[in-house]
């Protein structure tokens, strides 16, 4: 007798693999894409018609680009910081996944959870802590049960549904592509190689020769830290962050390649683009820099990186998130104002930030003017550096 489990899909190698080898296995399969923003209508359609042609009890398409931007997009731009210091965090949509993949589980009284990660990478660590931390279900991981008998899982998946009947899209036989409203990617092949990322391995951000020639200026608007205007259009957070993708991506923003530590221990290495998000994280930036106390812009990176530790190693129902979040969100009180950003390529900048809050002083201006004399700054300095001086003085 069949039994129910959810399978978080995307129509990818891995999770494509996984619906006949659960179906094989006793498992009535029902399939969840949780469309985090990634995708248009052409690819949504492919992946339904994918799960149908997998075999599936059911399928559903589930918007998950609200609650990415509510409880991912929004305190990650508070914090500020990429995971050692570069990688923007660009899968935080598993935990989200997750989310999407309980729901359906809950409507159809299903125990168990199929997730396609590999026993090498992050996510399982992501789709596992996630899935425990919500309740008591089985975890089916099919990618981490071929493992063990075999050593090029890639090439045994495209053979397992090549033999039955089921193609494999050109791509997908060459990277593992992840895409969403945070960004895109990319790894497999050369990449994990250490050689130099082909041409194939490109995703949202055009290459230099087809940057326009003209720079590109837009205006972004804070409210208490949350960008909810762009260019005087009021948008929600997922259409702005939609907008930003495809304005900065025209202009090759947000690429890079990376190499980090991942949480079970072995370097990982990938392409990733993230055209509107670096936008986001440079503008919110230049604003904080302007409206926050020389206290705070010095103290919160250290709240940042550990809350940017807890999503990327899993831990993202923890308690202390929850508890850093608080203080993230507090910090971001008076962060209301515009930012213009500009570009000519490559990388943005932020050329102008207007607002109410900015930390200026009416009777001095840094290396222009000040209301003090001679004497007050000597005597600042004197009693700033008296420590320094002193250990000079003895110790000569």
């Amino acid at each position: 007798m069949s039994k129910d489990i959810v399978l978080a899909f995307s129509g990818g190698l891995d999770t494509s693999f996984c619906v006949p080898y659960l179906k094989e296995r006793g498992w009535a399969v029902h399939t969840v894409f949780a469309d985090t923003g990634g995708v248009g209508a052409e690819e949504r359609a492919y992946i339904e018609s994918r799960a149908k042609e997998l075999g599936v009890a059911s399928h559903a398409t589930i918007d998950g680009g609200p609650a990415l931007w509510e409880h991912f997009v929004k305190p990650f731009v508070w914090a500020g910081e990429g995971y050692q210091g570069q990688y923007p965090l660009l899968v935080s949509d598993r935990y989200l996944i997750v989310d999407a993949a309980l729901k359906r589980a809950m409507e159809l009284d299903a125990r168990a959870i199929a997730h396609g990660c590999t026993g090498m990478g992050n996510d399982q660590v992501r789709f596992d802590l996630a899935v425990k931390a919500m309740g008591d279900y089985e975890i089916v991981a099919p990618i981490r049960e071929i493992q063990k008998e075999h050593a090029q899982t890639r090439a045994y998946e495209q053979a397992f549904l090549k033999e039955r009947g089921f193609d494999v899209r050109a791509r997908q036989q060459a990277y593992t592509i992840n895409e969403n409203l945070l960004g895109v990617t990319l790894s497999g092949g050369e990449i994990d190689r250490w050689e130099a990322p082909g041409e194939g391995a490109r995703g949202w951000c055009k290459p230099r020769a087809e940057w326009p020639p003209q720079p590109l200026r837009v205006t972004v608007g804070f409210e208490n830290g949350e960008a909810v205007l762009l260019d005087d259009r009021a948008l929600d957070g997922p259409g702005l962050l939609a907008d930003l993708n495809r304005a900065f991506a025209r202009y090759g923003v947000g690429r890079g390649l990376y190499t980090g530590d991942t949480t079970i221990g072995l370097k990982g290495r990938i392409v990733y683009e993230a055209p509107g998000l670096t936008a986001l994280l440079i503008a919110h930036r230049a604003l904080e820099e302007a409206v926050l106390t020389k206290q705070q812009n010095r103290f919160k990176p250290e709240v940042a990186r550990k809350w940017i530790e807890l999503v990327y190693e899993g831990f993202f129902h923890d308690p202390l998130k929850t508890d850093l979040e608080a203080f993230l969100r507090s910090s971001q009180r008076m962060v209301t104002g515009l930012v213009t950003l500009e570009t000519n390529g490559g990388s943005v900048q932020a050329v102008e930030v207007k607002s109410t809050h900015i930390l200026n002083s009416k009777g001095a201006t840094y290396a222009q003017s000040a209301d003090w004399g001679v004497a007050e700054a000597e005597g600042f300095i004197k009693l700033y550096g008296m420590s320094s001086s002193l250990w000079a003085e003895v110790n000569r």
